[in-house]
C-alpha cells in the first residue's frame, strides 16, 4: 500500500464542513470525487480534522492510500496541479507528499492550530471572514480568562451534546487575543486536539467575558464545571480558521517526485523540532 499526503486550504463558505455528509456539499466529498477521477479507482480521503459547516482552512492535512499507482514513483507534482485544474476554485492543493503507511492524517499530529477573526466596527470587507461585533470589549480580561484554558484539562463543557469522543481531556498549549489593526482582534489556539465545536464555544464564552456577562473567575468556573449548558453559544463559523497542523519529527520520506526538500520551511510542512 502506498500512503500519501494532501496539503490543502479552502474557503469554508460553500461547505457543510470537511466529512461528508447526506444533506450538503463537503470539502472531503469534492476532493474524493477529483481524485478518483484522476486516478481511475475509488479513492477515500481521511482529513486531520472535521471542520465545521462555514469553518475555514489555511492548512488542512488529509491522505489517501493507493494499492498499486498507475505509474511508480506518482507524480506528485502533476497529480497537484491536476487536481487544482479540476477543484472548484474555493478548494487548493498546495503539496502531495509520499509519507510511510503507518502516518495518519488525524491520529498522527501532534498539534493544531486554529484562528478566530473579530472586528468591532462595521467593514464590509471583513465580514466574509470574521465575526462582527458592536459592543466594546476588554480584551485585557478576555485575555486574562484565555490563560486559564492552557495546560491538561476536561473541556466536556465547549464539547458540543452528542460528540461521540472517548475522553474530553485535551492538552491545551497556546490561547491569546492579538490585536491586528484598527478594530481587528485575532484569538489563537493550539492543542493536540479539539472536540467538536470547541473553539466557536470558547471564542463565545471569552467574548461574554470581554462584554462583561462573565468574570474571569465565572469563566474559570465553567471550565471547572465541565457542563456545556453554561458556557456560552458558539460563535459564527465564518470567523474561524484551521491554520496549521504539526506532524512529529523525521516522519517524512524523500523521493518518488513528492516535492519534498531537505528544508522544512521549503517543503511547506510542520513538524515539531
Amino acid at each position: 500500500m502506498y500512503r500519501y499526503f494532501i496539503y490543502l486550504s479552502f474557503d469554508g463558505r460553500a461547505y457543510h464542513g470537511w466529512q461528508i455528509q447526506p444533506n450538503g456539499i463537503t470539502v472531503e466529498e469534492a476532493l474524493e470525487k477529483a481524485l478518483s477521477t484522476l486516478l481511475h479507482t475509488p479513492i477515500d480521503v481521511t482529513g486531520a480534522g472535521r471542520t465545521d459547516a462555514g469553518v475555514n482552512a489555511r492548512l488542512m492535512v488529509a491522505h489517501f492510500d493507493l494499492q498499486e499507482p498507475l505509474e511508480l514513483p506518482l507524480d506528485c507534482h502533476q497529480l497537484a496541479y491536476r487536481l487544482n485544474k479540476m477543484l472548484p476554485r474555493d478548494i487548493s492543493v498546495s503539496q502531495i507528499l509520499p509519507v510511510p503507511s503507518d502516518l495518519h492524517a488525524r491520529f498522527s499530529a501532534k498539534r493544531r492550530t486554529y484562528h478566530y477573526y473579530i472586528h468591532t466596527r462595521k467593514d464590509p470587507f471583513r465580514r466574509a471572514y470574521s465575526h462582527e461585533i458592536h459592543y466594546a470589549l476588554d480584551f485585557d480580561q478576555m485575555n486574562a480568562a484565555a490563560q486559564m484554558l492552557v495546560g491538561t484539562r476536561d473541556f466536556q463543557c465547549f464539547c458540543k451534546a452528542g460528540s461521540d469522543v472517548k475522553t474530553t481531556v485535551c492538552d491545551l498549549y497556546e490561547a491569546r487575543w492579538d490585536h491586528l489593526d484598527g478594530e481587528a482582534w485575532c484569538f489563537t489556539i493550539s492543542a493536540n486536539r479539539f472536540l467538536r465545536n470547541m473553539v466557536r464555544s470558547i471564542v463565545g464564552t471569552l467574548v461574554d467575558v470581554g462584554r462583561g456577562r462573565y468574570t474571569v473567575g465565572q469563566f474559570r468556573d465553567i471550565v471547572a464545571s465541565r457542563d456545556l449548558s453554561r458556557s456560552s453559544a458558539g460563535a459564527p463559523a465564518q470567523g474561524l480558521f484551521l491554520s496549521d497542523v504539526v506532524y512529529p519529527p523525521g516522519v517524512f520520506r524523500r523521493g518518488g517526485g513528492s516535492g519534498l526538500f531537505d528544508g522544512n520551511e521549503k517543503s511547506g510542512m510542520r513538524w515539531d523540532k
